[in-house]
């Protein structure tokens, strides 16, 4: 009782914060977190009951709807009627959370009058990662956008070098003991980062070490889990939580108000080595209890966030000031360990770059364990379980809906063969920021009756969905982000025994062999990649080869249990050849 308690006073302080600061990107937080089939039903009444009115209401409705070009109409409509003052920082305040920033440049100039007015040209700053002149625009203000400087410019200090500080302790590290430090994790969250780690963690204890796993600051009351407990044990696995009724106000107080918490819990659990994962944020607080325990550390680094950052906000931002910062504190990171860990070799390659030694980089690849090692149900089985026809054709992918998964063009491609194939259905599995826009792009395309959008489904459906589709297919667009990053879901498909097409980029080669156990088509080429795919969806025997020889690759080279044997030998190799390097 006393915890969930605590959890009601943080969550009513993290609302607080955001509404004082950001109200609309809170609703549409809030929005997000109702299951996809419950929200857009309302969001579509609602944005039925006037199809002229642009109050914030309705444009967030329009939004929630996956009306992009309702909320576009709405949008003219209010300039139209020439908005100013107060009502045109609304629609930048909406523009900027439902991410049309194009219409906040639209609106902030017609805002000028309006108090807040200052707060919005900070975020609009802020989101295109100018986050000096973020602080300055808002220099010298009171109220709420005091608080929004003082929370802007911790942060700055953050990326530009400052770091948490904790005392040494005299602690004797347990042999084959490893304490994780996490963003986030089962059963709270179900994304590809929270299922790897506890593959790991599993994987790991199977193999003999004690594992346990402490999650970031506040998680998970922050995303809305209220009765959540001090810990919760998944599969044998202990993953412990950080709950405090207050959390700090800044970016430094809560990282030193974190480091402090981790660091009590790791004198309790005395492991000889501590891991973390991207973001450096995470590598900060590993590195300064690794240091006050005297023991070594590993930074995992999971993909290239400053990357993934600038894939939403166009070519400018990779020269802004926040991705210079982001990229030359990743760096920083990946020196200070003692230990890099990533997924393949266009990462290490990429990590090598920055000036990390080889021999300090291990590659643990995305892989499988558990249910994925057993035979895969026959796509029958799969689709009766799921409620789908058992006749005709199934293309689509289970992945995060953002915009660098390049499912727009999966979207065109099947419209290319819908009139060639008439059986084919496609089917998008899991939710994200894009989802809205693709909803609307199959609903103007007429594809509304045979497109699938799932939502985010649990673990062992999610396994279903990949054996229920003919072909998996993973359209990423080309960025830098997507070149060097490998993705799990499609080793998970592969698993399967199903076939994946894949655009051909850099990490993907590294999991889709060309004419082996699937195809390669040009990255961001609807035309290409529905040629190949009517190519395999014409040939079931090419299509059972493929997957065939998929499935049979990765279980002789990507199982969870064998990364675990390599990260245990780099655990105890640390451990034993141990020795403070200067900071």
């Amino acid at each position: 009782m006393m915890q969930i308690f605590r959890n009601m006073r943080l969550a009513v302080g993290t609302v607080k914060e955001h509404l004082y600061e950001a109200p609309f990107v809170l609703v549409l937080q809030v929005i997000r977190k109702v299951p996809s089939g419950l929200m857009r039903p309302i969001a579509r009444v609602v944005s039925g009951l006037s199809a002229k009115s642009a109050g914030p209401t309705f444009l967030i409705a329009s939004h929630a709807a996956g009306d992009i070009p309702g909320l576009i109409r709405r949008f003219e409509a209010l300039l139209d009627a020439g908005a100013e003052g107060e009502r045109a920082r609304k629609a930048a305040e909406v523009a900027i959370a439902a991410g049309q920033h194009e219409w906040a440049d639209v609106f902030l100039p017609l805002a000028a009058k309006a108090a807040r007015t200052p707060e919005t040209e900070a975020r609009r700053k802020w989101y295109d990662g100018d986050m000096t002149g973020a602080v300055g625009v808002i220099e010298g203000e009171l109220g709420a956008m005091a608080k929004q400087r003082m929370r802007l410019e911790s942060e700055l200090r953050v990326y530009k070098g400052w770091r948490p500080s904790v005392s040494g302790v005299k602690v004797t590290p347990e042999r084959r003991r490893v304490m994780h430090l996490l963003t986030n994790s089962l059963p709270h969250t179900g994304s590809g980062y929270a299922q790897r780690t506890h593959s790991i963690l599993a994987a790991q204890q199977e193999a003999g070490w004690e594992v346990l796993a402490a999650t970031r600051l506040g998680y998970p009351v922050q995303i809305g889990a209220l009765t959540a407990r001090e810990f919760d044990v998944v599969d044998g696995i202990r993953y412990e939580r950080i709950l405090p009724a207050h959390m700090e106000p800044t970016m430094e107080g809560r990282l030193q108000q974190q480091t402090s918490e981790v660091l009590s819990k790791a004198k309790l659990f005395k492991p000889s080595v501590i891991h973390t994962t991207t973001h450096f944020v995470n590598g900060l607080v590993a590195r300064e209890v690794a240091a006050a325990l005297d023991i070594p550390w590993v930074y995992e680094v999971r993909g290239q966030l400053a990357d993934t950052w600038a894939s939403s906000r166009g070519p400018a931002a990779r020269t802004s000031e926040r991705y210079e910062l982001f990229t030359a504190r990743e760096a920083e990171t990946m020196h200070a360990a003692d230990l890099v860990v990533t997924l393949g070799e266009s990462m290490k390659r990429n990590i090598a770059a920055t000036g990390v030694p080889e021999d300090r980089i291990l590659i643990s690849p995305n892989a499988v364990g558990g249910p994925y090692l057993s035979d895969p149900p026959k796509p029958t089985e799969a689709r009766r379980a799921l409620g789908l026809s058992l006749e005709g054709l199934y293309v689509g992918t289970v992945s995060s809906l953002v915009s660098y998964e390049g499912l727009d063009d999966l979207v065109t491609s099947f419209a290319l063969l819908a009139p060639r194939l008439p059986q084919l259905n496609l089917i998008l599995v899991g939710d994200g920021a894009a989802a809205p826009g693709l909803r609307d792009q199959v609903r103007r395309l007429g594809l509304g009756d045979r497109t699938i959008f799932t939502g985010r489904v649990p673990p062992e459906q999610a396994r279903l969905y990949h054996s229920a589709l003919d072909v998996f297919v993973v359209p990423r667009k080309d960025l830098p982000v997507t070149q060097a990053v490998t993705p799990l879901k499609p080793v998970e498909a592969l698993a399967s025994g199903v076939p994946v097409v894949a655009s051909d980029l850099s990490a993907l080669r590294e999991i889709v062999h060309d004419g082996v156990n699937g195809r390669l088509t040009k990255a961001e080429d609807p035309g290409d990649l529905a040629e190949v795919l009517f190519e395999l969806l014409e040939d079931e025997g090419l299509r059972r080869r493929l997957g065939a020889a998929g499935r049979e690759n990765v279980l002789a080279t990507r199982t969870w249990r064998a990364n675990a044997r390599a990260y245990g030998q780099a655990y105890e190799s640390l451990a034993s050849n141990y020795r403070r390097r200067v900071s």
